[in-house]
């Protein structure tokens, strides 16, 4: 296990278990947390040689759920506020402890509140965003409403002013974030990314130059030394490796490529942050699918809080 710059030591790895499904339409999502924790991730971390600090009772998100409608076109926008303000205060608090910050969700509209918390604590913040899709859709792009779409257009403030979520302050500049293993993004996003120069891999970049050249471009890009939060959704991957999850998109990383990503940026000793995300045990299509997901799931984990092949 390299031993993480940014952390205190013992080094100890605070869990938050985000079973949030409010930013998407798809159920089920909410139980990816539970699952992982139930595989065994929890020992898992403690024989890699991490301190764990985990509270078995995962937050009961229904308590915030309001009685105000949508916010224009976003969905449940009160709702997704109030979680992810509530974890914007968990994850601050174990930055603020020197605890990595390992949020299992949980649909991706989290990680306004995961990078949020990580980002109040560790200046200079970079993000490693593993994704198919961009996330970057702001409440006039986006066509669905659905708020998991949009998580990185109201970290960086091009959401701008929208209501119930003034806690939520611009927090990641533009150049601090960089994408791997973009393969399905929409047109408007599209030109969001190329209209602000925002770093990113597509399927494309990985295929031409390898997972491993990407990673030193990205890692590069942030700088060496900066503290790295690293947002990973699950359909990053492809559905043959992680079929278990709400919008799988053919053509994706492979097992080895995802894996290598957690690999290579926990090797560089500067993580604080992990996200692992769009886990959703009610998709899979029969057991051996779910256990695939689960399993791969907390091996991604793993990998990135310091696991070998030797």
């Amino acid at each position: 296990m390299t031993p993480q710059t940014f952390l205190s030591q013992p080094q100890t790895v605070g869990i938050i278990g985000a079973g949030f499904n409010g930013g998407q339409p798809r159920g089920g999502v909410e139980l990816g947390p539970a699952r992982l924790v139930e595989h065994g991730l929890i020992d898992q971390l403690k024989e890699l040689g991490w301190n764990v600090d985990f509270d078995e009772k995962f937050p009961d998100y229904e308590l915030l759920r309001p009685q105000t409608p949508s916010v224009g076109k976003l969905k449940n926008a009160h709702f997704v506020s109030n979680v992810c303000q509530s974890v914007f205060t968990t994850v601050r608090e174990h930055c603020e402890a020197g605890r990595l910050a390992l949020t299992l969700g949980g649909d991706h509209s989290i990680a306004m509140g995961t990078v949020a918390g990580s980002a109040s604590v560790h200046k200079g913040l970079g993000v490693i965003w593993v994704d198919a899709h961009a996330d970057i859709n702001t409440p006039e792009t986006t066509s669905t409403g659905n708020l998991h779409g949009c998580p990185v257009a109201f970290l960086t403030g091009l959401a701008g002013q929208v209501q119930f979520f003034e806690w939520l302050k611009p927090c990641l500049p533009l150049h601090r974030i960089v994408y791997i293993g973009l393969r399905d993004v929409d047109g408007p996003e599209k030109k969001i990314l190329k209209e602000n120069n925002i770093k990113a891999f597509s399927m494309h970049e990985v295929d031409r130059y390898g997972i491993g050249k990407v990673v030193e471009m990205a890692l590069d890009y942030l700088g060496r030394e900066s503290p790295i939060h690293l947002s990973f959704d699950v359909d990053g991957l492809d559905p043959s490796v992680v079929p278990a999850t709400g919008t799988p998109v053919r053509g994706g990383l492979s097992f080895r490529e995802g894996h290598y990503i957690c690999e290579a940026i926990h090797e560089i000793g500067t993580l604080v942050a992990v996200d692992l995300m769009e886990v959703n045990p009610a998709l899979a299509n029969d057991n051996l699918s779910l256990a695939q997901t689960i399993q791969v799931g907390c091996s991604l984990v793993r990998a990135a809080l310091g696991e070998t092949l030797l």
